[in-house]
């Protein structure tokens, strides 16, 4: 591997950089590092393809469609949730909760407060137009 190779992979991922001793790289997915990899800044050309695909937790196809870019970012993050290494996001909204529902989950009281306030609002509005 090449390092504009492995340059282009970090780039297409929008992985995070450190240089120190070696090039860091590390895949960042909602809050929680999920990947981390590194090349060498020796004079060397190539790198130790096999560590940076096992490190990226790809095999070797997938690690091939990374590098000539017909695997894409979201393809990738398929793959980790695949593999049990990232938890699937959730596709559907979530509800607000109603004043009982949010005691239970112990929201402060100016949430409560606000959402009170909300219901009042609009229980006020249904009575008003009813009139």
């Amino acid at each position: 591997m090449k390092v504009h190779e492995f340059e282009r992979v970090v780039n297409k991922l929008g992985m995070e950089t450190r240089n120190s001793s070696d090039r860091l790289a590390w895949l960042v997915h909602e809050g929680v590092t999920v990947v981390r990899t590194r090349r060498s800044h020796g004079n060397n050309k190539y790198m130790p393809e096999h560590q940076i695909r096992q490190q990226l937790k790809v095999n070797e196809s997938q690690f091939a469609g990374l590098i000539s870019c017909s695997v894409s970012k979201d393809d990738y993050l398929q793959i980790l949730v695949d593999k049990g290494l990232i938890q699937k996001a959730k596709t559907e909204p979530e509800s607000e909760p109603d004043a009982a529902t949010a005691k239970k989950q112990h929201l402060p009281n100016f949430v409560l407060d606000a959402r009170l306030q909300q219901s009042i609002k609009s229980q006020h509005e249904k009575g008003t137009q009813s009139l």
